[in-house]
């Protein structure tokens, strides 16, 4: 890796420049990984009380905590791969059974070892007995989990290979959920800061797409803006892990009734019109992480200079629900806990709104504590019952709904995205939060 490069990746300027080459992205993947398994997986491993823990998947029907530990040239498993984490006195002995070298991984197979006639499935199988009965493990953990997809990858046929393998040590399998979790919301500081940049990547997209050259009032719909972002991530050489959209909020066309239930709004195929509020959800991948953000803007009218007061006024609505919001996010705390007391402090000044974020990192949507969802604003079973814990990333995602008097009182859903840290600091906003509309025209 070059000077430059780790510089980059040091933890030392959060304006860090992504994406990177697709060489130097494994670089500092793999880099990631070792340090993972080094600094992370000894205590994560402890506090659940683990220690080995077995993540298996075959080629195309991958366990999603696979592809986290995998080496960044490997973009899926391949055929039958076995990682088994061993926690000893030493820290962590990362090893694979696998048919070829995974990475890192010290190779825990052995042909030679092979009983004559053996499948190689009864051969992989009878080396990772071989393993167990070496390391004597009190607790071995498996990815089974009713609450979390993300915890719950280890499928119906591995796992009673796994059993049948195991023999008496079959008796000494727990769920490894709390383990997987913390293993997949846990960042590196250098990933935050690798967040920051690709938080910044973000907004310099939406900023240009908000942009004449792309957005063309009187021509261009919605859609055609949402497809352009798409586009504009595969040049920039990341992809989104979602389909962007990009949706308007039009005077004389509510999309609330007086209750602040959705009733309409403009289509998305609908070409943009002076006086639009236009609005965009967009999330990116690169270096194995995502992001995940909304911003919004206003197209001008003829004659005007600025937003009508009433947008304005309902965008630093939304902006005092983040404080409230990121005040509540307290480490300690379980999700719900959080949704309570930030919808108790909304309620007490009047703000109307909703809020349903999430932990952002290896997926989009993330392992980790819920606050809130769209639809469950009482709570969420399971993942709403999750601790926020530091060292992780969020998506900062929620809505509020205010009367504009430029549009004669209309309902305007105002709903914001914004990447967030927290650490032993505090919350942090990668790269910067919204304040201010972005002008169109």
């Amino acid at each position: 890796m070059t000077t430059a490069l780790r510089h980059r990746f040091a933890g030392i300027d959060p304006t860090s420049t992504v994406p990177l080459p697709l060489r130097d992205q494994a670089e500092v993947r793999d880099r990631w990984l070792s340090e993972r398994v080094r600094d992370l997986l000894p205590d994560l491993m402890d506090d659940a009380g683990i220690d080995l823990w077995v993540v298996a998947g075959r080629e195309y029907n991958e366990d999603p905590v696979l592809p986290t530990m995998l080496p960044a040239t490997w973009l899926s498993a391949r055929r039958r791969t076995i990682l088994l984490l061993h926690r000893s006195d030493d820290g962590v002995t990362p090893m694979a059974v696998a048919r070829y070298p995974v990475g890192q991984f010290v190779s825990a197979w052995d042909p030679d070892d092979d009983e004559p006639g053996a499948s190689a499935e009864q051969a992989q199988w009878a080396a990772v007995r071989r393993v167990v009965d070496q390391a004597r493990p009190r607790a071995i953990g498996i990815d089974v989990s009713a609450t979390y997809a993300h915890a719950d990858g280890l499928s119906h046929t591995e796992h009673g290979l796994l059993v049948e393998a195991l023999g008496p040590w079959a008796e000494r399998l727990v769920p490894a959920e709390q383990l997987a979790v913390r293993w997949l919301e846990t960042r590196l500081p250098e990933e935050i800061t690798a967040l920051h940049a690709m938080n910044a990547l973000v907004h310099e997209t939406i900023a240009e797409a908000w942009s004449p050259a792309v957005l063309r009032v009187g021509e261009s719909t919605a859609l055609d803006v949402a497809w352009w972002i798409r586009q504009r991530f595969h040049d920039l050489g990341v992809e989104p892990w979602f389909q962007p959209t990009v949706g308007l909020q039009r005077a004389g066309v509510p999309l609330l009734d007086e209750r602040g239930t959705v009733v309409g709004g403009v289509p998305f195929d609908a070409v943009v019109e002076p006086g639009d509020l236009v609005h965009c959800d967009v999330g990116l991948k690169t270096l194995g992480l995502t992001t995940d953000t909304q911003r919004n803007g206003y197209v001008l009218r003829p004659g005007e200079a600025a937003p009508p007061a009433g947008l304005v006024h309902a965008l630093a609505v939304g902006n005092r629900m983040q404080d409230l919001v990121t005040t509540a996010m307290t480490p300690g705390r379980t999700g719900d806990e959080v949704l309570a007391a930030a919808r108790a402090a909304a309620g007490a000044e009047g703000v109307d709104g909703d809020v349903y974020s999430h932990p952002v990192g290896f997926y989009g949507h993330g392992a980790g504590p819920a606050i809130g969802m769209w639809d469950a604003q009482g709570g969420v079973p399971g993942t709403g019952q999750a601790v926020v814990r530091e060292s992780t990333t969020w998506a900062l995602e929620l809505c509020v709904r205010v009367a504009v008097p430029e549009w004669d009182g209309q309902l305007v859903r105002m709903a914001l995205e914004q990447g967030i840290a927290l650490t032993g600091d505090g919350v942090s906003y990668l790269d910067a939060r919204q304040t201010e509309l972005i002008t169109v025209g």
